[in-house]
């Protein structure tokens, strides 16, 4: 009996057992399905978070790419703005070297013809004071006054016309004397800036820098308000410039635009300036 007894606490015992080890394999297996449910949610969020990452990423692509075409598209259009203001500056400096030739060839042929009036006044008071009788009593011939010029020495016109003549066919020196020759008898000529600036021109001609940059400088400062004094501080500009002399060069570009804005040689001092900074 008590052996009966005892096979059955065994029997109850095993079953236990069994039925205890039963539970622990069934709650792993539904630890592993919620392991691998969760799994698989976070995969299947992970993968929605990328989607939607790479449509964002797609989307700031195309709209950078759109950007990029915008700017090209504005750059284009910039570049054919430049182009067309450059050709018209251009040709608005072309024009206006065009109508600068023209002036100076016609003011050339004024000159020309002013010289010649005073060469056949010249000789004409020459024949006339030739021909002329003394009158009587005169024992001594009249001297003219230093004011005015001997009859037979040539006038402003001829001389300034003298010396652009030699200076056009390489002879320096001797337009120089003509110029000078001209500053020494006429000082108040209204050709004087001219004759100033083209004894600049001789030296400048000969490659005597110093000597052209003050002879320039005496443009500018002798005869500030006539049209040779711009040229002139710009050739002085020009000549420290390719001295290398930037600094020097510079301060006469700025000098000539602030005095001299409206001129022709301060749009050529502005242009250099900009390609110098």
């Amino acid at each position: 009996m008590m052996r009966t007894a005892g096979r059955n606490i065994g029997r109850s015992l095993a079953a236990g057992a069994l039925a205890w080890m039963a539970m622990g394999c069934f709650a792993s297996v539904a630890q592993v399905s919620e392991v691998r449910d969760e799994l698989n949610a976070v995969r299947a969020e992970s993968a929605a978070s990328d989607s939607v990452r790479t449509i964002q990423l797609v989307e700031v692509l195309s709209t950078l790419r759109a950007i990029n075409d915008s700017i090209s598209l504005i750059s284009g259009r910039l570049s054919r703005v430049r182009a067309d203001a450059q050709g018209d500056v251009r040709a608005l400096r072309q024009e206006v070297s065009q109508v600068q030739a023209m002036s100076g060839q016609a003011e050339q042929r004024l000159q020309e013809m002013r010289a010649q009036i005073e060469l056949r006044n010249r000789q004409a008071a020459v024949r006339a004071a030739a021909t002329e009788p003394p009158l009587a009593g005169d024992t001594v011939p009249v001297m003219p006054t230093p004011a005015s010029p001997v009859p037979d020495e040539p006038g402003p016109n001829e001389l300034l016309q003298l010396g652009r003549d030699q200076l056009s066919r390489g002879g320096n020196r001797a337009a120089r004397a003509a110029f000078a020759d001209l500053l020494a008898k006429y000082p108040d000529s209204e050709l004087a800036p001219d004759a100033q600036f083209y004894i600049a021109e001789a030296h400048a001609a000969e490659g005597t820098r110093v000597a052209a940059d003050s002879a320039y400088a005496l443009v500018v400062s002798k005869y500030g308000e006539s049209s040779r004094a711009p040229t002139a501080l710009y050739k002085r500009g020009v000549l420290s410039q390719t001295s290398g002399r930037v600094t020097v060069a510079k301060r006469h570009f700025n000098e000539l635009v602030r005095k001299y804005p409206a001129s022709a040689e301060a749009e050529l001092a502005r242009e250099r300036l900009r390609l110098m900074t």
